[in-house]
C-alpha cells in the first residue's frame, strides 16, 4: 500500500499528539502518581487529604519504613540526580552535587530525631510530643534543588506532615526528577499518595499562592533574602533559611599549610554554590605570603593583573552590587576564560588579593572567585569578618591553635555553623560530625533544621496518677 504525502502527515502528527499526551501525564496531573500537578490550589488540596490519612492511619514505624524506601530509591539513582543538576542548572560539578546527594540521603535525620520529654512528680504526668503541623508549604533554591528537597522531604515526612514544593524555576527538571523519586519510594513502602506535591509550571505566582493558602499551616523557604522576606510576612508559622557570606580568616598560629588545602576544598566544593562555602578570606599578614604560596598548590588560578581583576568583577557584578547569575556555580575555567586568560583543566578556583571594601569581598558571589585581603592583626581580622558577614549570622570559618581567639571569634561574630581548622562542609557533616541540612535557618533561629524542626509541641497532663515517686 502506498502512503501519499497527507497520509504521512496524519500518521506523524498522530504519533507527536500521543507523545505529548504521555508526556503531559508524566508531568502533570494525578494519573502520573508522582505528585505533579498542573494547578496549585489542586496539589495542596491533595497533600491536605494525603496528610490527614498520614496521620490517623500510619505510625511511626510506618513513616520509619517510608522514609527508609525514600533514601533507597533515591540511593538508586543518585547519579542520575547529580548528573540532571548540573544539566538542568547549568551550575555546580557533577562529583560534588554526587557527595552531596549522597550525604543528604544517607544522613538527614528521621522519625529518630523526634524525641519525647516527661515531667513526673506529686502532682502527676505531663507529656510532650512533637506533633505534625499539617501541610507544610516548602520553597527551594536552584542552587541545592535535589538535596534541600530531599532533606525537607524526609524531615518533614518523619514528623507527619505533607509538603507542598514550590521549586526554583531554574531548577525544573531536576526538581521534578527528585519529587517524583520521593513519591516512588513512599508508593512501594505503601504510603498515601500526594503527600509530596508541587505544580508542573514553578513560578513566583504559583509560590505566592501556595504561600497565602489556607490550608498551608506552615511555610519554609530555602533561598535568598527576598523569598525570605515574602515568607515571614505571610502571618503563618515559618522558617527562613536566608543568604550568608562566610569569612574565613586565619591568624599567625595557624597551621598553614593545611589552612590553604581545606580553605580551596571549601571555597571550590561545588563551584561555591553550597551556602556555607569559604567566601572571602581575611589573614594577619604576617603568614599572608605562606598561606597563598600554599593555596597555590592546590588547583588554583592566581590572578594578578589589576587590569583582569577589574575585567572580572564588571563581568561578575554590576555597579549596583548585582551578581550577574550567568557565572554563578560555574566551573573557574569558564570564568577565567570569558575574560581571555587560559588555565589548565583540573583549576577549581580564582585566588585574588584584594582590599577590604572590594566587590567580592562585600558580596556572596557563590562562584569560585576567593578575594584575600591582608590584616595587620586578629582584631583587625575579627573585626573585618564580622563586617563582611553582614550580620547574616550564617556561617564562618576560622583556622588558628589560638584557643582565645577561637573562643572570641565566634562569640563576636554570632553565626549559626563556626567551623575551626577544617572546610566549611564539616559544618554539615561532611568530614565533621553532626547530621546534614541544607536548610540552615538562620533568620528564625531553628539553626540546621531537621524533623523536629517542622513538629509543634503538644502538651499532655494527667493529674494525680502515673506518678511512682
Amino acid at each position: 500500500m502506498s502512503l501519499d504525502r497527507k497520509d504521512l502527515e496524519e500518521i506523524v502528527n498522530l504519533v507527536i499528539g500521543q507523545l505529548n499526551e504521555k508526556e503531559a501525564l508524566y508531568y502533570c496531573g494525578e494519573k502520573n502518581k508522582y505528585g505533579i500537578f498542573c494547578d496549585m490550589n489542586e496539589a495542596i488540596e491533595k497533600a491536605y487529604t494525603a496528610q490527614k490519612e498520614f496521620f490517623k492511619n500510619y505510625k511511626l514505624d510506618n513513616r520509619r519504613k517510608i522514609i527508609e524506601s525514600i533514601r533507597e530509591e533515591l540511593m538508586k539513582n543518585v547519579e542520575l540526580l547529580a548528573r540532571l543538576g548540573v544539566e538542568d542548572t547549568g551550575m555546580g560539578r557533577y562529583e560534588d552535587k554526587l557527595k552531596k546527594n549522597k550525604l543528604i540521603i544517607e544522613r538527614t535525620p528521621g522519625v529518630e530525631d523526634l524525641n519525647s520529654e516527661v515531667f513526673t512528680g506529686d502532682d502527676g504526668l505531663t507529656l510532650i510530643e512533637l506533633s505534625p503541623y499539617g501541610v507544610i508549604g516548602s520553597i527551594t533554591p536552584s542552587t541545592n534543588p535535589s538535596e534541600t528537597i530531599i532533606c525537607n522531604s524526609i524531615g518533614m515526612i518523619a514528623a507527619g506532615n505533607s509538603v507542598v514544593f514550590s521549586p526554583h524555576p531554574g531548577a525544573k527538571n531536576i526538581s521534578m526528577k527528585t519529587i517524583e523519586l520521593i513519591n516512588k519510594g513512599i508508593e512501594k513502602a505503601g504510603g498515601p499518595r500526594n503527600l509530596i506535591v508541587t505544580v508542573n509550571d514553578p513560578s513566583i505566582e504559583n509560590a505566592q499562592l501556595m504561600m497565602k493558602h489556607e490550608k498551608i499551616k506552615m511555610i519554609v523557604a530555602t533561598g535568598g533574602p527576598g523569598v525570605v522576606k515574602t515568607a515571614l510576612s505571610q502571618g503563618k508559622k515559618a522558617i527562613g533559611a536566608g543568604a550568608g557570606n562566610p569569612p574565613v580568616v586565619v591568624d599567625e598560629t595557624a597551621d598553614i599549610e593545611k589552612a590553604a588545602g581545606d580553605i580551596i576544598a571549601g571555597c571550590s566544593f561545588d563551584n561555591n554554590l553550597p551556602c556555607i562555602a569559604e567566601k572571602e578570606v581575611i589573614v594577619v599578614d604576617s603568614v599572608a605570603d605562606y598561606l597563598i604560596f600554599s593555596m597555590n598548590k592546590n588547583n588554583v588560578y592566581h590572578l594578578k593583573d589589576k587590569e583582569k581583576i577589574e575585567k572580572l568583577a564588571g563581568m561578575v557584578i554590576d555597579e549596583k552590587g548585582r551578581i550577574n547569575r550567568k557565572f554563578v556555580g560555574k566551573d573557574a575555567r569558564v570564568i577565567l576564560k570569558a575574560i581571555e586568560v587560559e588555565c589548565k583543566s583540573d583549576v577549581r578556583a580564582i585566588i585574588v588579593e584584594t582590599e577590604k571594601d572590594h566587590p567580592f569581598v562585600v558580596n556572596e558571589l557563590m562562584m569560585p572567585i576567593l578575594p584575600i585581603v591582608r590584616v595587620k592583626d586578629i582584631d583587625e581580622a575579627i573585626k573585618l569578618a564580622v563586617e563582611v558577614e553582614n550580620r547574616n549570622r550564617h556561617t564562618a570559618i576560622m583556622h588558628s591553635k589560638n584557643i582565645d581567639n577561637l573562643s572570641r571569634f565566634a562569640k563576636e561574630i554570632e553565626t549559626t555553623i563556626f567551623v575551626k581548622n577544617a572546610p566549611s562542609f564539616a559544618g554539615l557533616g561532611f568530614g565533621g560530625e553532626g547530621y546534614p541540612t541544607f536548610t540552615i535557618a538562620g533568620p528564625t533561629g531553628e539553626g540546621l533544621t531537621s524533623a523536629r524542626s517542622f513538629a509543634r509541641k503538644r502538651r499532655c497532663s494527667l493529674v494525680e496518677s502515673f506518678s511512682i515517686k
